[in-house]
């Protein structure tokens, strides 16, 4: 290793621009989640402040972090940042907006041993214990809690709650100085009630740069709004320089992944609720994934209609009438078992109070369902026991005013008996959960959602707005023997790499280094991987990734050291260049530098001086006052301040493009200092 890092520093000279050895950082935190060691050694690197319940339900997210790892088995659910990830240290003195759901912690009847209460208190508890100030936002109504309308008296129930004064604060509409000078004067204070601004469900830029103003860190862990576009899950994702999910958040995202994941068969859905017409995608998804699909809704009579049988004309949903059919055709080409009911208890506004028990093909004019039938239970039953996998969505429920739930109770009783039989049972939706809560001996037994708006969401493949404005982790441990024929040999990182010119022109021209381009573009990426095949190179690479929020846990595992970061004409964009610095954040540079070696390069440019200015003064700002500017000594030939001439004598695709047009480029070269660590 000695040898190589004297021959790289003997060698490694880029138009007067040295690139010396020195030690590796250590202490960087690697972000693989493959396989129980790792989730281990992650999980007892974590300083847990709790016990009992929540330590408890913690550990559950290290075991449930293993559905992440699948591969890519839904576009809806990116990896992302959790707060799990943030030690102490880093949280520290730090501003941390936290989104919590109000309808978890600010029920009138709090139960403090559920995992939804226990996750969510868990997520403030962790910050507050870290030393960070913590600024808690959300909207709420007298549904939850009759007794709560300002937010003193929010204030005043979770205090206690978290055994911590809680101070109401009214900065929404004031300026920044006072904000800040409010906020040294306790440790969590709890902003405005969110419901009575239109700017939060507008997703208004402006007020949530308001809300987002002096925060350094926002904590979403309000998962059943995730489904929706807000300024306070949203929006401020734009302004904040780290954006991770709360203990409550990532949990619930993954008892949704788990909705997903196959390896348990036979899997079947018991699926409740009405309007096929909206939910034919995800149903078409269950189908997909199942082996059976149940139907215990409002939504069997499409069902059973499409299946050519005698239903009420009353209960059939005509504009659903082609999906009913589509979807019952694909569950028959794949062979999926559809159950429907045999028989309703039914009512009749003629005789009030009167339940007349009917088969499902002959209910009589004037009845109407409104539960489950004994030969339906039973049936349901006999095949849930076969079951190794069920997931229950949407409510036992045949008309707007049905108050009858034995049939949602009995379904209840038939799960829990399940779950204690190895069966894994995900139940989706307020009532499902409610009624869960109510019949099992152990809910901890069970996955529960109860919103489910966001399953819905998810099963028909959409994206969550509330998920996707959370930064980005990259969830596979990268095989860097595998990647490159030497994987000590030093590495350098191209951040938008684009179309791969700037790499694939190094990696012919250097073969003593190994080349790295991180690119969000995938099908930017595929074509490089293509051109690496096609030349045979073995020391250059390329990863589909956003960098802005990867670079850390992708690089750190590399086992060589870092001596190059180039980021070069970011965004190409003609019509909004001003846009073109927003790839650069805060998490970036400091990535960058912690990982960087000593002596080791950043190399910045851009056809856009203003773009070029920003990059650098970001760099410079924060880098922990661990890099300069390099290029003003020796003989490297400068004008204004920039370099004249690319030191690497490869272009990039962008630049080659501007030079050609005869437009100027603004480059900089940084360095970090010799025995800074």
């Amino acid at each position: 290793m000695g040898q190589l890092l004297n021959l790289v520093q003997a060698t490694f000279f880029l138009n007067k621009f040295s690139f010396c050895d020195g030690p590796k950082l250590l202490g960087q935190k690697s972000c693989s989640y493959v396989g129980n060691s790792a989730q281990l050694q992650i999980y007892h690197g974590l300083q847990l402040p709790l016990k009992g319940v929540v330590a408890g339900r913690v550990d559950s997210l290290f075991i449930c972090k293993g559905y992440f790892c699948n591969g890519g088995e839904l576009d809806a659910l990116p990896h992302i940042q959790t707060l799990r990830n943030s030690s102490k240290e880093e949280l520290a003195a730090k501003v941390v907006m936290v989104r919590f759901d109000s309808t978890i912690l600010l029920r009138e009847e709090l139960d403090h041993q559920t995992r939804l209460v226990s996750n969510a208190l868990f997520t403030i508890k962790y910050l507050y214990e870290a030393g960070a100030k913590v600024i808690l936002a959300s909207d709420w109504s007298k549904k939850s809690n009759p007794k709560l309308v300002l937010a003193e008296s929010v204030a005043d129930l979770l205090s206690p709650i978290l055994h911590c004064k809680v101070v109401p604060i009214q900065f929404i509409s004031c300026d920044m100085p006072s904000k800040m000078e409010v906020l040294e004067n306790a440790d969590i204070f709890l902003l405005e009630n969110l419901s009575e601004f239109k700017e939060e469900v507008a997703n208004c830029s402006k007020f949530a740069k308001m809300l987002s103003s002096g925060v350094d860190i926002f904590v979403n862990d309000c998962f059943s709004h995730s489904h929706k576009i807000l300024a306070s899950t949203v929006g401020v994702a734009r302004f904040c320089h780290s954006c991770v999910a709360g203990f409550h958040f990532e949990e619930s995202l993954c008892q949704l992944k788990k909705v997903a994941e196959t390896s348990r068969n036979p899997y079947v859905a018991v699926i409740g609720g009405d309007n096929l017409f909206d939910k034919a995608a995800a149903l078409h998804f269950l189908a997909s994934k199942c082996d059976g699909l149940v139907f215990v809704g409002k939504m069997s009579f499409q069902i059973m209609h499409a299946l050519g049988l005698s239903v009420p004309l009353e209960s059939v949903e005509y504009r659903a009438l082609k999906e009913a059919l589509d979807i019952v055709q694909f569950a028959q080409n794949r062979d999926v078992q559809i159950l429907c009911p045999k028989d309703f208890w039914c009512k009749n506004d003629r005789f009030p109070g009167k339940l007349e028990l009917f088969p499902a093909h002959g209910i009589l004019d004037g009845w109407l369902p409104v539960d489950l039938g004994p030969t339906s239970l039973d049936e349901i039953n006999s095949l849930l026991t076969k079951c190794k996998k069920i997931v229950w969505i949407g409510p036992v429920k045949f008309s707007n005013t049905n108050q009858h739930t034995n049939g949602a109770s009995k379904l209840a009783q038939m799960f829990d008996l399940l779950s204690q039989n190895n069966c894994d049972v995900t139940v989706v939706g307020n009532m499902a959960c409610k009624v869960i809560m109510q019949e099992s001996s152990s809910v901890s037994d069970f996955n529960m959602l109860e919103n489910g708006s966001v399953a819905w969401e998810f099963l028909k493949g959409r994206k969550l707005p509330g998920v996707m404005a959370l930064d980005r982790e990259y969830p596979f441990e990268i095989n860097w023997n595998a990647t490159y024929s030497d994987p000590m040999q030093p590495l350098v990182v191209d951040i938008g790499s684009g179309n791969g010119l700037f790499i694939l022109g190094m990696a012919s021209k250097r073969k003593d280094l190994n080349f790295l381009g991180l690119e969000i573009n995938e099908k930017l990426v595929k074509r490089s991987l293509d051109s690496v095949r096609q030349s045979g190179i073995k020391n250059g690479y390329f990863i589909a990734t956003n960098a802005t929020t990867t670079f850390h846990s992708i690089v750190s595992s590399y086992p060589g050291e870092l001596i190059l970061v180039s980021i070069q004409c970011p965004n190409p964009d003609f019509n909004k260049p001003e846009y073109r610095w927003r790839m650069l954040q805060k998490t970036l540079v400091e990535a960058v530098v912690d990982i960087l070696a000593s002596d080791g390069k950043v190399f910045l440019q851009s056809d856009i001086e203003a773009v070029a200015v920003r990059m650098r003064k970001q760099f410079l700002k924060y880098g922990k006052g661990k890099l300069s500017v390099v290029h003003d000594q020796g003989d490297a030939k400068c004008s204004g301040g920039w370099l004249e001439e690319n030191p690497f004598e490869v272009r990039s695709d962008w630049e080659q493009h501007v030079v050609d047009r005869g437009a100027p480029m603004y480059r900089s070269m940084l360095s970090k200092s010799t025995g800074v660590e």
